[in-house]
């Protein structure tokens, strides 16, 4: 069959405009629009698979949604999705990031960076040691080692927190950085406190102290933790967050890091950050959940709650489970992992990969309160 010959020229731009807003925003918004709509107790899972009815509870995303204000946001930003970023649109969000965060705009780095902050410090400053915490988030680590990054692993202490002494022996005049994840991921411990700062404050004299803060905002003592305050004073750490976990934007790819200013601009001339790396949807999308505040908090109480449930459900099943401080529980089933998971899928419920050495661990991500009771009960079936 032969397909009719379009003729004619492109509708003028207001009517392109016009189209956009009509057609384009109303199929590509839709799926945003219940859950940024919705009160977060009732909001619908962004976790579940619709399909399958398959919960999600994998990758520590949110199951509670953006911030309402996110789906308008996303559906005025599809009128630009024609047009790159600008320069204008990326300062404005770095002036945002810096306004909350207490730091110049200039320190502000927009995107999920930790992959090309891994690239630049091996490229820049030669074949060298990054220093982490395992079993642990590596993403830094692994996009080192192309280019002569060499991974220096410190295993966790008995509580499963980051060993604070140990990460600190571990720095040789070879070391490129030291990387370290609070709240950690997988065990959800917290390093906190005068230790923390301690620890932080001795290391950057040594070395280059990265520390993604990708869990904190589900304190709501953040911002007296976070290690953005030894950055204000000067000390050589950078600080990363991703909204891809509280804010719930994991499917837009977008995050920041704050960084010493020197580090920054050598970052920005290698092309990192810059406005050709974004994307319209991203930049409206962060703009608007960094903003709303309220619903920040009210997923954190949420999250909050569920995760004592979560603890008094663990308790009653007998089993060991560290003081989580993250969305996630990390509990030892006394079993095979993959036995557990296996188990768990079967009833509709995936779980988190293993973590070596801690086979006999799972990873949990907390849901809504709906989800978390179809997992605890699959959780006790499996162990029954």
């Amino acid at each position: 069959m032969t397909r009719p010959t379009m003729t004619g020229t492109l509708p003028a731009d207001p009517q392109r405009r016009h189209w956009l807003r009509a057609g384009l925003t109303t199929a590509a918004v839709a799926a945003l629009a219940p859950v940024a709509g919705s009160a977060v107790a009732a909001a619908p899972s962004a976790a579940a698979d619709t399909a399958t009815d398959l919960l999600r509870l994998d990758l520590n995303e949110s199951s509670y949604g953006p911030s309402p204000r996110v789906g308008p946001a996303v559906q005025h930003a599809l009128v630009e999705a024609p047009r790159y970023v600008s320069a204008a649109q990326l300062q404005a969000l770095q002036v945002q990031i810096a306004t909350l965060e207490g730091v110049a705009p200039e320190q502000v780095i927009v995107g999920e960076v930790l992959e090309a902050l891994g690239q630049h410090l091996a490229l820049t400053e030669g074949a060298g040691g990054f220093i982490y915490s395992v079993p642990g988030y590596g993403a830094l680590v692994d996009a080192a080692r192309p280019f002569g990054g060499r991974a220096v692993e410190v295993p966790l202490n008995a509580r499963l927190e980051n060993d604070l002494p140990a990460l600190l022996a571990a720095i040789t005049p070879d070391t490129r950085a030291l990387f370290v994840v609070n709240p950690h991921n997988p065990s959800a411990t917290l390093s906190q406190g005068a230790d923390f700062d301690r620890f932080v404050s001795a290391a950057q004299a040594r070395t280059l102290v990265i520390v993604d803060e990708a869990y904190l905002d589900y304190r709501e003592d953040a911002a007296t933790l976070s290690a953005v305050r030894l950055l204000r004073q000067g000390q050589n750490v950078v600080v990363f967050r991703t909204l891809g976990k509280i804010h719930a934007l994991a499917g837009l790819q977008v995050g920041y890091a704050l960084a010493p200013t020197g580090l920054a601009g050598a970052l920005r001339q290698r092309g990192v950050g810059g406005a050709h790396a974004q994307n319209q949807l991203s930049l409206a999308a962060a703009a608007a959940a960094l903003a709303d505040t309220a619903h920040v908090a009210q997923v954190r109480r949420s999250v909050a709650l569920e995760r004592q449930r979560w603890q008094q459900v663990l308790t009653g099943l007998g089993l060991r489970s560290t003081e989580a401080a993250g969305n996630f529980v990390f509990v030892d089933t006394g079993r095979p992992h993959a036995a557990v998971a296996a188990g768990l899928l079967q009833q509709g419920v995936r779980i988190a990969r293993v973590f070596a050495p801690y086979d006999t661990w799972v990873r949990i991500t907390i849901g809504t309160p709906a989800e978390n009771r179809r997992a605890q009960q699959a959780l006790g079936h499996v162990l029954a």
